[in-house]
């Protein structure tokens, strides 16, 4: 990467990085799964629970600053090469998963303004026409990153700058065409004949989702033109977007019902701005998207294509992974994340799977890397001279990770270590190749045998 990135570049980075097509399709998402009281419950639970999250990210940054590369180098330190490794496959799948559904949702907003009853052309973004515009689309950004990050990063900060654009106007006539009386017709959400907890935990996986990116800036610490803006970026990037997310979610209520809201198409935010401003609002709000998923899916593309880089770096992937080109780029790991994704975009075509699907996939896959934070941050707690706070911290952020896994269900989690077991396989693919590679001891070893039987039970499970 030829030039470092100052703190605009790095809070734009992490900030692009969450506000997705997710924010997009929020009013829905949660219309469907809770009520407003359950929706305030849930962002004040996912608001304390990723600070924590990112203080804890934060600390080991500091507390450990020769480990480069955060959550994979924390998880190989703290509790060895399989874990390590899984935590780096975890991390990459959920960073390939997430930019897949980017470029599902894009052609999915355009087929909202080109697709009419009769014609569907690019459908719910998973028609072969979509398919092969999202490959062009994966091959350009590629091309453009093999030349140099810098140039991704402005383009970066003109993308986050366009999409804050129609979520502040709408989030402004939201507030103006605001009915508190219709928000508190069913406060609690009784219509939903479903308890306030259980709206609760549904939720869960959606706030998750529209966070995973925090973590942008210490990826790419060694980028930083001042270690420093790490953290400033950071928190600044999560209270910007907590901001965002919570308006986006409860001034709907006011403007509808939330049965209404729940049967709304998605982007639902683009029906919505319809109702404010007219048939204009579906095509403003389109737009919004297209360039804010096109922002995201740049940077996600950049922290996809580090993983592989700061792994090979680590010894957790194959060493040819650490090599750049002219431009201080991992090319390798470039062209090994955008194949993979291609293979996906393939498999998403034949199956048909859709944007919903792929955001409970990809906030499955990372809650395991993101534990593995908080917990490294307790063991060093200890192994140093014990600080309260850090410690305080780092139970914190474990807490909110295993809520995450209880909230995400039983089906979820077998799903998860369906998609983990491929990793496996390239681990042993890769011993193969170079036995010298990432040791495993007896212990490791034996829990290689007992994740392979989880996964048959896995399978088994869920065919039935």
């Amino acid at each position: 990467m030829n030039k470092k990135l100052n703190l605009i570049a790095l809070t734009s980075l992490v900030l692009s990085s969450m506000l997705g097509a997710g924010v997009f399709s929020l009013p829905q998402n949660m219309a469907i799964i809770a009520s407003p009281l359950a929706l305030i419950i849930g962002w004040s639970i996912t608001g304390i629970g990723i600070t924590f999250l990112a203080l804890s990210l934060l600390l080991l940054n500091q507390l450990e600053p020769n480990l480069q590369g955060g959550i994979f180098s924390y998880a190989k330190n703290g509790f060895g090469n399989l874990i390590g490794f899984y935590s780096t496959w975890g991390y990459w799948l959920c960073a390939v998963i997430a930019n897949i559904s980017y470029l599902v949702i894009v052609f999915s907003a355009i087929g909202i303004l080109i697709d009419t009853p009769n014609h569907i052309i690019f459908g719910a973004g998973n028609t072969w026409i979509s398919i092969l515009g999202a490959s062009i689309l994966l091959w350009i950004i590629h091309f453009l990153l093999l030349q140099g990050t810098q140039t991704a990063s402005n383009i970066n900060i003109i993308t986050t700058l366009c999409k804050l654009i129609p979520l502040s106007i709408f989030i402004i006539l939201a507030c103006i065409i605001f009915n508190f009386k219709l928000f508190s017709t069913d406060f609690l959400g009784l219509q939903t004949k479903i308890s306030i907890f259980k709206q609760i935990k549904d939720t869960m996986l959606v706030t998750l989702w529209v966070f995973i990116g925090l973590e942008g800036a210490v990826i790419l610490s060694d980028k930083a033109k001042n270690p420093k803006d790490v953290g400033k970026a950071t928190l600044l990037a999560i209270f910007i977007a907590l901001f965002i997310y919570v308006l986006v979610t409860l001034l709907p209520f006011g403007i509808m019902s939330r049965t209404d809201l729940a049967k709304i198409k998605n982007p639902s935010m683009a029906n919505l701005m319809t109702i404010l401003i007219g048939k204009w609002g579906n095509i403003f709000i389109s737009l919004g998207l297209i360039i804010s998923v096109c922002g995201a899916y740049l940077s996600w593309t950049i922290m996809a294509a580090e993983v592989p880089w700061i792994a090979a770096k680590n010894k957790i992937f194959p060493k040819i992974f650490s090599k750049q080109n002219n431009y201080h780029v991992p090319s390798y790991a470039l062209w090994f994340t955008n194949i993979s994704m291609q293979i996906f975009l393939i498999l998403i075509w034949i199956t048909k799977i859709d944007y919903n699907k792929l955001l409970a996939i990809a906030s499955e896959m990372i809650l395991i890397p993101y534990f593995l934070v908080g917990a490294y941050l307790i063991k060093i707690s200890y192994k140093k001279e014990i600080n309260k706070l850090n410690l305080f911290i780092g139970i914190g952020s474990c807490v909110y990770s295993i809520w995450l896994l209880y909230a995400a269900g039983f089906i979820n989690l077998l799903l998860s270590i369906i998609l983990y077991t491929p990793g496996l396989i390239f681990l042993i693919l890769t011993k193969i190749i170079n036995p010298k590679i990432l040791f495993l001891n007896k212990k490791e070893k034996l829990l290689c045998f007992v994740l392979f039987i989880i996964f048959f039970y896995a399978l088994y499970f869920l065919s039935n």
